[in-house]
């Protein structure tokens, strides 16, 4: 009997939203690869049918929903919960914000296995009501998951304080090595390959945005500094951002397209992270992937993830003196990359994360779908 595995809690395949959804393909291409049946559930805006094909080996459940936002999700999350429960096979659920629904599961024992994510319901943005709502749902997937994964080994500490340890494993994010780009998305944007620094993160103060930029615009740098992402609102972050970048900076907005941002991260001289939150950050384990020397903050995810292939800061002045450091020293910054490409092959291919979550699947199988897999 072909092992089945349902794919939940994303925007479905192929990845064209965020890391949940790019890990969510990775790994489903993996199974398919090694056999696997793989169901992914897909969220379409708008009011229909459900539609089911097939999308590279991936078998689609599309499910529209009229309302957008967070209600919009967790109205589709619902759906989801209830179509993969008339089937009884294996689900895979990344992240636990509606886990409250995945109880619907544990009483029909079908077995579940949830990525928690990072620790979600401490991040300011999300205000009280729903750090209260996603406080509870880190709870409830806490008792309710067969397995819960981690991405970081701090993670997995924390949850070990809500949930028994042999429930919880260690999976980090993936990558792609970047071993070539094109230079076109670099030059059609002002910029020349070798002579930036790129940053890339939601604008939102947890990422340290404003004392990036404030630090990098103390002083002439001699290069640029390109940043990703739409601080283009009259936000109050947003307009502090926009007033902390100086004349060597670059807001290019929002870019989207996977092919660009390879492109702007490979031919970077190196890369700035000022995530303060969280687990193993996608940008940064993608930083790695491509080569770049890195400039992160100075906390316990951070390090762990990026080892010896950064520099490190915890204030504006800190931040200073090591930007100043990178940029005067190319020794220093081909080490790092040297480094970055070490810890990338070491910790975070796709091949290595996806073989992990094939491992654990295979020890949550239905016992029916394991013997006769063993047979």
């Amino acid at each position: 009997m072909t092992r089945t595995v349902r794919i939940l809690g994303t925007h479905g395949v192929p990845a064209a939203y965020g890391g949940f959804e790019t890990a969510a393909e990775n790994v489903a291409r993996h199974l398919v690869d090694n056999g696997w049946r793989v169901v992914v559930y897909c969220q379409e805006q708008g009011s229909g049918p459900v539609r089911y094909d097939t999308w590279q080996g991936i078998e689609r459940v599309t499910i529209p929903e009229p309302r957008d936002g967070w209600l919009g999700t967790s109205r589709f999350d619902l759906k989801v919960i209830r179509h993969a429960g008339r089937h009884g096979d294996l689900c895979l659920t990344f992240g636990y914000n509606t886990a409250v629904l995945n109880t619907w599961h544990k009483l029909k024992r079908i077995p579940t296995v949830i990525n928690m994510d990072g620790i979600e319901w401490s991040r300011a943005r999300w205000g009280p009501v729903r750090q209260a709502i996603l406080w509870t749902n880190e709870r409830i997937g806490c008792l309710v998951g067969d397995a819960l994964i981690a991405d970081h080994p701090e993670i997995a500490v924390y949850l070990s304080k809500h949930a028994k340890e042999r429930k919880i494993a260690t999976i980090t994010y993936g990558a792609p090595t970047v071993e070539s780009a094109p230079t076109a998305p670099v030059t059609d944007r002002g910029l020349e390959p070798g002579r930036y620094l790129t940053l890339i993160a939601r604008p939102i103060p947890e990422n340290s945005i404003v004392e990036l930029l404030t630090a990098f615009s103390r002083r002439p740098r001699g290069v640029r500094l390109a940043v990703l992402g739409d601080v283009g609102h009259d936000d109050p972050y947003h307009q502090a951002i926009r007033a902390a970048a100086g004349d060597e900076v670059d807001l290019l907005g929002p870019v989207y397209d996977p092919q660009t941002v390879t492109a702007l991260r490979f031919h970077s001289a190196a890369y700035l992270h000022g995530h303060t939150v969280g687990g193993t950050n996608p940008s940064l384990v993608e930083a790695l992937g491509a080569g770049n020397a890195v400039l992160a903050h100075d906390n316990e995810y951070n390090r762990w993830t990026a080892g010896d292939a950064a520099l490190f800061f915890s204030t504006v002045d800190d931040a200073d003196a090591a930007l100043t450091r990178l940029l005067e020293d190319d020794a220093l910054r081909t080490e790092l990359g040297e480094n970055a490409r070490k810890r990338h092959t070491a910790e975070f291919t796709w091949a290595h994360v996806a073989g992990q979550y094939e491992d654990l699947l295979e020890q949550h199988l239905p016992a029916t779908d394991r013997q006769e897999v063993a047979a």
